[in-house]
C-alpha cells in the first residue's frame, strides 16, 4: 500500500478526551470504520490486519443498522462484516458490556456468517469454501480468567491436542487486561496491542501522552483519529442521545437481572432452609420414635429374663402368671 501521509501529520487530532465519543462505544466505533472514507477504508484495513495478523485486502463491507428504537434488544449487533478480496470474511464487532452468554452468541454468529457461504453453483465444493472469522472487542468485564486479552480459539482435539484444521475462528481482544500492556514502550507494543491500548484509553486524560504517541507510530490508528476528530456536532449530539437511552436501558437491564438474581437466591436459601429444618424435624421425630421402640424392647427383654428365672426355680405356669400379675 502507498504511503499516505507521515503519521506525525495526524497527532494533532487527539483533542481533549470527550465521554460521549468513546470508540468502545458500538456505535462510535461502528461510525469510525465504516464511512466512505479513504481515513476509515485504510483504519478498517490496518485494525484487521493487526487482528488477523496478516495483509487484508477487503472486497466489501455489510454495515448494518439497527434501529434506534431497539437499543435494548441484545440480539442487535452493531457489527461490521467483511468481504475479502481472498474470499474469506469476518465479522467485527465492539461490545461494551458482554453478557454472561457471549460465547454462544459469538459461536452462533460465526457459524451463520461461515454457512452463508454459496457452494451450490455449478463450481462450487465444500472444497472452495473459506475461511470465517469472528472478531470481538469486549470494552468491560473479562470472559476468561487468565491474564491474556488476546485469545484466538479453533476446533481441535482437547485429549490428543491435534488441530481439527478448520474454516473457523473466534478472536476476543478483553480490554479490561490492557494494564500491564499500557506499561510497555510503544516502540515494544505489536500492531494489535496499539490498537487495543488505543481504544481502551482513548478517553484517559492521564494517558493522552501515550495515546498520541501511538497515533504517530501507527497510520491505521492516526487514521482513526482522524475519523473520530472529523464528526459533526450533529453526530456527536446523535451519540449523546443515543448515549442517553442506551444509559437508562442498561440501568433498566441491570435491575431487572438483578431482580432475578435475588429472586433466584431467595428461593435457594428458602429451599436450603426447608431442608434443613425438615432434616431437623425428621431427626427429631426418628429419635423420639427410637427411644419409643427402645423402651419397648427394653421392657419386653427384661420380661423374658425374669420369666426365665421363675421356670428355673420351680415354678409352673399358673405360679409365673400370677408373680408376674402381682408385679405389675
Amino acid at each position: 500500500m502507498a504511503k499516505h501521509a507521515e503519521p506525525a501529520k495526524y497527532a494533532k487530532h487527539i483533542v481533549s478526551p470527550d465521554p460521549i465519543i468513546d470508540p468502545c462505544w458500538d456505535p462510535v466505533f461502528k461510525s469510525i470504520f465504516t464511512r466512505d472514507t479513504t481515513q476509515s477504508e485504510i483504519a478498517r484495513k490496518k485494525l484487521l490486519s493487526a487482528i488477523l495478523e496478516e495483509p487484508v485486502k477487503e472486497l466489501s463491507i455489510s454495515a448494518n443498522e439497527p434501529p434506534v428504537s431497539r437499543l435494548d434488544q441484545r440480539q442487535i449487533r452493531y457489527d461490521i462484516q467483511c468481504l475479502f478480496n481472498s474470499g474469506e470474511r469476518a465479522d467485527i464487532e465492539m461490545t461494551l458490556y458482554p453478557h454472561k452468554w457471549e460465547v454462544f452468541r459469538m459461536e452462533y454468529y460465526l457459524s451463520r456468517l461461515f454457512a452463508n457461504q454459496e457452494i451450490r453453483e455449478e463450481k462450487g465444493s465444500y472444497k472452495t469454501l473459506k475461511r470465517s472469522y469472528q472478531i470481538s472487542l469486549l470494552a468491560r468485564g473479562k470472559l476468561f480468567e487468565d491474564k491474556s486479552f488476546d485469545h484466538r480459539f479453533v476446533y481441535y482435539d482437547p485429549e490428543s491436542k491435534i488441530p481439527f484444521g478448520g474454516l473457523t475462528a473466534i478472536i476476543t481482544l478483553e480490554l479490561e487486561k490492557l494494564a500491564v500492556t499500557a506499561e510497555k514502550a510503544v516502540s515494544a507494543m505489536s500492531e494489535k496491542e496499539r490498537w487495543a491500548v488505543f481504544f481502551k484509553y482513548y478517553n484517559d486524560t492521564e494517558r493522552q501522552p501515550l495515546i498520541q504517541e501511538i497515533t504517530r507510530e501507527e497510520e491505521g490508528i492516526a487514521m482513526a483519529a482522524d475519523v473520530i476528530s472529523g464528526f459533526t456536532a450533529a453526530e456527536v449530539a446523535f451519540f449523546h442521545e443515543m448515549s442517553v437511552e442506551k444509559y437508562e436501558l442498561d440501568m433498566r437491564a441491570h435491575a431487572q437481572e438483578a431482580e432475578e438474581i435475588g429472586e433466584a437466591r431467595g428461593e435457594a436459601r428458602g429451599e436450603a432452609r426447608g431442608r434443613a429444618e425438615g432434616e431437623a424435624r425428621g431427626w427429631k421425630k426418628g429419635l423420639a420414635e427410637g427411644e419409643a421402640r427402645g423402651e419397648v424392647r427394653g421392657e419386653a427383654r427384661e420380661r423374658a429374663r425374669v420369666l426365665n428365672l421363675l421356670k428355673k426355680a420351680g415354678y409352673d405356669t399358673q405360679g409365673i402368671e400370677a408373680a408376674l400379675k402381682n408385679s405389675e
